[in-house]
């Protein structure tokens, strides 16, 4: 269900009890399947399914969802354009200065959409800025600045449907992206004569980039996101519960973070995390 007016508030806090009153809360989401996205009119996804589970428990019955691109996400999300932001949105901390992120819902790591045969032979992000390739990734996106800290031409995108197709029709050399994101796309157009790589974590001046993604929230509205990782917490503690949530939109118990990996440790910019997630950081995830 997509909200078509203005939702939450620029100012002040929003509250369980108000949301539980209005019957419903809106999300934005950027389209980037299978986080969040539209399908048959209707929004779905693992963080949209993971929200339905959350909300649900806490008496708001409807998640409505407000597409937009993603690097407006967290402008839109406070000029009051919706409550929340659904989109598996990197725990970063220029993020945190602008935002309050939930607890890690998923870890991930990057893959790249290449031409069939991937004829560069890109592997990972330092192979990019090796071969010289041109490069697209979303707008605002952590790909985006993991090209400029290595020297990659990189052209920003709106929606992952233009980054694949950039890569379809020779506009661009590679598109990167989450591995679960890409390996999604692929799967869902067979036909399309583009490769995705193995997964792998994204190094910087030899750190791995360890990333988690989360839910957004206004920073006023602190006892919303409370109430959001008490519930969160009940799931993480249940990995059967977990899986039986994300498992039907192509997530693995390797995404599921571990108590060791805190928002406030990725605000403060941790740059890399051994065993981040259940499975090891070195495994498929947003």
């Amino acid at each position: 269900m997509f909200a078509a007016a203005l939702s939450g508030c620029a100012s002040g806090s929003l509250t369980v009890d108000e949301l539980a009153e209005q019957g419903s809360i809106s999300v934005g989401f950027a389209g980037e399947a299978p986080y969040s996205f539209e399908e048959g009119g209707q929004l779905t996804g693992g963080t949209v399914a993971l929200h339905r589970e959350i909300f649900g428990a806490l008496g708001i019955g409807e998640v409505d969802g407000i597409q937009t691109e993603f690097g407006s996400l967290i402008p839109g999300l406070n000029a009051g354009r919706f409550d929340a932001v659904s989109a598996g949105m990197s725990i970063l901390p220029d993020r945190c200065e602008q935002a309050a992120f939930s607890e890690p819902e998923i870890v991930y790591t990057t893959a790249l959409m290449v031409p069939e045969g991937n004829p560069q032979g890109l592997t990972d992000m330092q192979s990019i800025a090796d071969a010289g390739a041109s490069m697209v990734a979303l707008t605002g996106a952590i790909e985006v600045d993991y090209a400029n800290a290595l020297g990659i031409d990189v052209t920003p995108v709106g929606n992952p449907v233009d980054g694949m197709d950039a890569v379809i029709g020779g506009r661009a050399d590679v598109f990167a992206l989450t591995g679960v994101s890409l390996n999604y796309m692929a799967e869902n157009r067979p036909d399309a004569p583009v490769e995705v790589t193995e997964s792998f974590v994204a190094e910087i001046n030899g750190v791995p980039q360890v990333g988690a993604g989360a839910t957004v929230f206004r920073q006023d509205d602190t006892e919303l996101l409370d109430a959001y990782n008490e519930q969160l917490a009940e799931i993480k503690s249940d990995p059967d519960r977990w899986l039986e949530i994300m498992e039907p939109f192509g997530f693995s118990i390797n995404e599921l973070p571990g108590p060791e990996l805190t928002t406030e440790m990725l605000c403060e910019g941790v740059p890399g995390i051994d065993d981040a997630g259940d499975g090891g950081a070195d495994e498929d995830g947003e």
